[in-house]
């Protein structure tokens, strides 16, 4: 249940704009960056905002078996929240979170990153 979750906003990306806008660039970005890092995707759900003329962001879930990514872009402010969870039941992810959130960063080159971790479900009480 112990686990690292990252929270983040990427502001003034510097991307291509079809990752910020397209969902299927953004759905296949965080699939592959997830199994990429060694992560377990077991399931995904993303939705597009606007038309397909005029795409206006998207937000997405990949639900991994050690948790998940939730994301979510902002094309018109050039910006993206991420929520990355992994939890620690059958061995330490923690570098498999680092290494996820370090290509998203990569990514989605924002000029400022603003990062919290949050050390979850401690099984001491």
């Amino acid at each position: 249940m112990e686990g690292l979750h990252i929270l983040a906003e990427f502001r003034v990306c510097k991307c291509e704009p079809s990752l910020l806008k397209e969902v299927a660039t953004l759905e296949q970005l965080c699939l592959s960056t997830c199994r990429e890092a060694g992560l377990t995707v077991v399931g995904w759900l993303f939705h597009p905002f606007g038309t397909p003329e005029a795409p206006a962001g998207a937000t997405g879930a990949v639900i991994l078996a050690e948790s998940h990514l939730a994301i979510h872009t902002w094309p018109e402010l050039d910006a993206v929240t991420l929520d990355l969870y992994v939890c620690n039941f059958s061995r330490d992810n923690r570098q498999a979170a680092e290494s996820a959130y370090i290509r998203l960063l990569q990514a989605f080159h924002p000029e400022r990153a603003d990062r919290r971790d949050v050390w979850r479900g401690s099984v001491e009480m």
